[in-house]
């Protein structure tokens, strides 16, 4: 017999063993038990992560001989069929080679018949964005009212190119990558069932690799197993791979908190030696970084992680700044790789960029801000004290009086209009103070007045937001408080009116002035639409 690759012999023949799609799965499941069924299903998503298993898996699901069901009985005649790609009433469309209108009119004419074999004729079509506008318009007649015998399951990997007219008559379903434990651990089943050994790292390897797709994690595992002789071993995946040993970028880290760039040079060159991709370095760099980062914030995360110890030495030894830094100066620099004079190089100025900006330099940069912030602080501190100071030698008793009163009686005459215009506020709560009037405003209360047939402005949390605002731009803690009483002077709301009635006003009469205008009312008896006149400012 001819060896059969794992991707076929491993597709999932029915709901409970597609792995990392549980809320489709879930779904399609109350669908069937309760035999709500639509006419029209959409799987959307990238590649491999079963679009068209899940479209075959339905279909068995509706022609089951033992009934409608969300579980096949996968023996019956129809099941295995289906299955095997033989069932006459599962027609299969590539929609990226049957593009034009006359190949979809000929498929869809075929649909007023009653199907051949099974409950259902089920029409499955891939890609079903690469259809042509006129194709997608002559399908969507029959999509709309089908026979009752009929179901179309539509799958694509862009349902952004799909015509808004043909979604609206889908239930559609998004499937998400799956998971790199999902896909490892999935990995692990198969080969313990092939009896096939491995290593976990492998398999860490080969799902990360995959990007989310169970088919490509397939297809390298069994790359993986050719490569290896019937072995999955974490090294000769990593050669197939071409992927970075960690053991390299934990030198990299070494080497920068011991500020020897020596020793960067000799991991940027034994990576040259082993034509390692210098991307996929940078890549797996950025990866480590990510992981770091989370040791520092989230330690407990770190229970299931194999390099755990390494990752908490390093969590403890760098600072949380730096490893920011660091994740950034990666990334860029693995951008910078294609305008580089060579990967090489690009990879060695990125590596010589990270020691410049080293973790000590970091925290001595840090450090002397905050030093420098503090000394000036201090300083403008003890200049306020002095003068201070001066000033009460120089003022008179009365005067220090008069200076007292009038530190209380400053913040009153702050004009409400120009303090809303700095307050840091938008949609409610911007509109509550523009609808205030400012009765007082001492250090410790503001006191707002509110018209009543406002007063529905005060819902919450808009008061608060209000308050906060006051309190930022005053910088001390006052308490607002609101009365419910007709306003006695213009709020900021009412000037603002005022003045747009008065813009409007202005250009309504600038338009009627206007030499061109008037001759044309008179010469071609027009009329002017004064709600199309607007404003210039």
């Amino acid at each position: 017999m001819s060896y059969q690759v794992l991707a076929r012999k491993w597709r999932p023949r029915n709901f409970s063993t597609l792995v990392g799609q549980e809320h489709v799965v879930r779904a399609l499941t109350h669908a069937l038990s309760e035999q709500r069924l639509h006419h029209a299903y959409l799987f959307t998503g990238t590649r491999g992560v079963g679009k068209t298993t899940l479209a075959r898996i339905l279909a068995k699901a509706l022609n089951c001989e033992r009934g409608i069901t969300p579980t096949p009985c996968g023996v019956c005649s129809a099941c295995q069929e289906i299955d095997s790609g033989r069932f006459v009433d599962l027609l299969e469309v590539d929609a990226a080679t049957n593009t034009r209108v006359d190949e979809m009119r000929q498929l869809l004419e075929n649909a007023i018949y009653a199907p051949t074999r099974g409950r259902f004729k089920v029409y499955v079509i891939d890609e079903v964005h690469m259809l042509s506008n006129s194709a997608f318009n002559a399908m969507l007649k029959t999509l709309e009212e089908p026979p009752e015998h009929v179901k179309f399951i539509l799958a694509t990997t862009d349902p952004q190119k799909i015509p808004v007219t043909v979604l609206s008559r889908c239930l559609q379903f998004n499937l998400k990558q799956m998971a790199a434990p999902a896909i490892s651990g999935h990995l692990s089943h198969i080969l313990e069932t092939e009896a096939v050994p491995y290593e976990h790292g492998a398999l860490s390897l080969v799902a990360r690799s995959a990007a989310g797709s169970m088919r490509d994690a397939l297809s390298l595992l069994d790359q993986a197993i050719a490569h290896g002789a019937g072995r999955v071993d974490e090294l000769q995946v990593r050669n197939m791979l071409g992927t970075v040993d960690l053991d390299y970028l934990f030198s990299i880290l070494d080497a920068l908190i011991s500020g020897d760039a020596g020793e960067l040079m000799r991991v940027a060159a034994d990576l040259s030696v082993r034509s390692l991709s210098f991307a996929a370095a940078l890549q797996e760099f950025a990866t480590l970084l990510t992981r770091i980062q989370i040791a520092q914030f989230v330690p407990a995360s770190l229970d299931d992680e194999p390099d755990r110890d390494r990752l908490l030495r390093f969590a403890n030894a760098i600072s949380g700044e730096f490893v920011q830094l660091a994740y950034q100066i990666v990334n860029v620099g693995r951008q910078e790789l294609q305008s580089a004079p060579d990967e090489y190089s690009g990879f060695v100025m990125t590596l010589l960029r990270l020691h410049a900006f080293r973790p000590a330099s970091v925290a001595d940069v840090v450090s002397g801000v905050q030093a420098k912030s503090r000394a000036v602080k201090v300083a403008v501190a003890m200049t306020a004290q002095s003068e201070a100071a001066s000033a009460v030698a120089r003022a008179s008793p009365a005067a220090l009086v008069e200076s007292v009163s009038a530190k209380v009686k400053a913040p009153l005459d702050r004009d409400w209009h120009e303090m809303v215009s700095q307050l840091s506020l938008s949609g409610l709560a911007r509109t509550l103070a523009q609808h205030c009037e400012l009765r007082s405003l001492t250090d410790e209360e503001c006191l707002l007045r509110l018209a009543p047939e406002h007063a529905h402005l005060q819902m919450k949390p808009a008061p608060d937001r209000l308050q906060q605002a006051i309190v930022e731009l005053l910088g001390r803690q006052v308490n607002v408080r609101f009365e419910l009483a007709k306003n006695e002077e213009d709020t900021p709301a009412e000037t603002a009116g005022r003045e747009r009635r008065e813009r409007q006003l202005a250009a309504e009469q600038a338009i009627e002035q206007d030499a061109f205008v008037r001759d044309a009312i008179e010469t071609l008896d027009a009329s002017l639409v004064e709600s199309s006149i607007k404003p210039i400012v």
